[in-house]
């Protein structure tokens, strides 16, 4: 399955699961439905998968992804007033770190579903770019 429909997937469960839980959770509970939701589509979904963390080609530690997605999807859930750039920057830092190209922030927030997909692109020499936004 391509990323553009997979990560479309995620975002329709995402979306289905706040039309019936609302605003007001804490993120563990929106975790829980999308696992339901997910499964229901058939995908392949971990909650709180230790990913091992890289630095300069060794091991530095682990992360707990809150859910990772047929094994290539990482999907962080708030459930905050806003999203602020620190929420966005975490995830680029992580998919850098643990080495996976597509990531998905999903906020459950007053007003609706807010939605920010990341990329890693390693730059054309081939080193990988250095995660920040400004």
């Amino acid at each position: 399955m391509q990323h553009q429909e997979l990560t479309h997937k995620i975002i329709g469960a995402a979306y289905k699961v706040y039309n019936q839980l609302g605003f007001g959770f804490l993120e563990k509970v929106y975790q829980n439905a999308m696992q339901i939701e997910l499964r229901k589509k058939s995908l392949k979904v971990e909650a709180e998968k230790p990913l091992t963390v890289y630095y300069d080609n060794q091991i530095v530690g682990d992360y707990y992804i809150d859910l990772f997605i047929e094994d290539e999807i990482v999907t962080e859930l708030k459930s905050v007033q806003n999203l602020i750039p620190q929420h966005e920057v975490q995830l680029v830092n992580y998919l850098h770190g643990i080495r996976k190209d597509i990531g998905l922030l999903i906020n459950f927030g007053p007003t609706g579903v807010d939605v920010k997909r990341k990329i890693r692109k390693p730059l054309k020499t081939g080193i990988e770019s250095i995660p920040f936004l400004i």
